[in-house]
C-alpha cells in the first residue's frame, strides 16, 4: 500500500481503509493506472469469457468496465470483496469489476444475484408478511414437503418429455423421470400449483430430479418466453436465459458435490447443503 501510506486495514471487516474525502477519486487513479484498458491478455480473455457465456442480469451494467448494483446485502458486500481488482465506486454507487476479473465474478454471480433478489424491497415485504401470515407459512411448508417428495402435477393427456431438463413453475430446471398414473389431487388444499385446477383436466404426479450439467449443455432453447398456455401447463421449453441460470446452478451442485467427496476421503466433515 505505498500509493497510500495512510491507509489501515480494519480486522473486523477484513479490508483496507484509505481515510480522506478524496479517497475514492485516489483510489480510482490509482486503478486506472494499474488496470490499462485493455490490450492484455487478462482483459482479452475475460472478454471471452464474457462473449461465450454473459451474465444477463438488471444488477450488471457492461461498460469498460462491470459495474454491478444490487439492493444492500452483507452476502453481496462479502462474495464482491472476494472478487481480484473490485472496488466500490461511492459516485457511481457501483461495484466495479475489470473485464480480466470476469471468471470469478461469473463463478461468484449465482450466490451474488441471489442475494440481491432475496434483498428486494418487494421480496423483504413480502418476508415480513409471511412471517406474521399463518396462511402463508402453511403454503410455505407444504411446497416444501412437496420439494422433497420431488413430485409435480401434470395433464394426463400432455406428459412433459421424460429424460429431458424442461422448465416448471415451482421447482424451476427439473428431468421428469416418469408416472405411475396416480391422480394428482391440490395437496392439504393449499394451491401452490397454479396450473392444478380439479375438475377442468385431470392431473397425475410424475417424479424428478434436478438435471446434471452435460444434459443442460445439450438442450436447444426456446426462442420466446413461455406463454399463457405453456404456463397453464405447467412446464416448457427453457429459453437460453433459464437454460444459463440452470447451467450455473449444476456447476454449484457439482463443486458441493466435489468439496464433499474430498471431505469424505480427508475425514473431515461435509459442508452444509445449499
Amino acid at each position: 500500500m505505498n500509493a497510500f501510506p495512510r491507509a489501515r486495514w480494519r480486522e473486523k471487516e477484513a479490508a483496507w481503509f484509505i481515510p480522506g474525502v478524496t479517497a475514492e477519486r485516489r483510489l480510482a487513479r490509482w486503478l486506472d493506472r494499474e488496470l490499462p484498458a485493455g490490450g492484455d491478455y487478462g482483459d482479452a480473455k475475460g472478454r471471452d469469457a464474457f462473449a461465450f457465456d454473459p451474465i444477463v442480469s438488471p444488477y450488471l451494467e457492461v461498460a469498460d468496465d462491470l459495474r454491478i448494483r444490487t439492493p444492500y446485502s452483507r452476502t453481496v458486500v462479502d462474495q464482491m470483496r472476494a472478487i481480484p481488482w473490485s472496488w466500490w465506486d461511492g459516485d457511481t454507487r457501483a461495484w466495479r469489476v475489470p473485464v480480466r476479473s470476469y471468471e470469478e465474478l461469473w463463478r461468484r454471480w449465482p450466490v451474488i444475484e441471489a442475494a440481491a433478489r432475496r434483498n428486494e424491497p418487494e421480496e423483504r415485504r413480502r418476508r415480513r408478511l409471511a412471517e406474521w401470515d399463518p396462511e402463508a407459512q402453511r403454503r410455505a411448508a407444504v411446497l416444501a414437503a412437496e420439494r422433497r417428495r420431488h413430485r409435480y402435477p401434470v395433464a394426463a393427456g400432455d406428459l412433459p418429455p421424460f429424460g429431458r431438463p424442461v422448465m416448471t413453475e415451482r421447482f424451476g430446471m427439473v428431468v421428469f423421470t416418469g408416472t405411475e398414473g396416480e391422480l394428482a389431487e391440490p395437496p392439504d388444499g393449499a394451491a401452490i400449483y397454479p396450473h392444478l385446477a380439479p375438475g377442468v383436466v385431470d392431473h397425475v404426479w410424475a417424479t424428478w430430479r434436478r438435471p446434471e450439467l452435460d444434459e443442460l449443455i445439450g438442450v436447444w432453447a426456446s426462442r420466446a418466453a413461455a406463454g399463457p398456455a405453456e404456463r397453464a401447463r405447467g412446464w416448457w421449453t427453457p429459453t437460453r436465459e433459464e437454460l444459463r441460470q440452470a447451467r450455473r446452478e449444476a456447476r454449484v451442485r457439482d463443486r458441493i458435490r466435489e468439496r464433499r467427496a474430498a471431505s469424505a476421503s480427508s475425514g473431515g466433515a461435509s459442508p452444509p447443503s445449499e
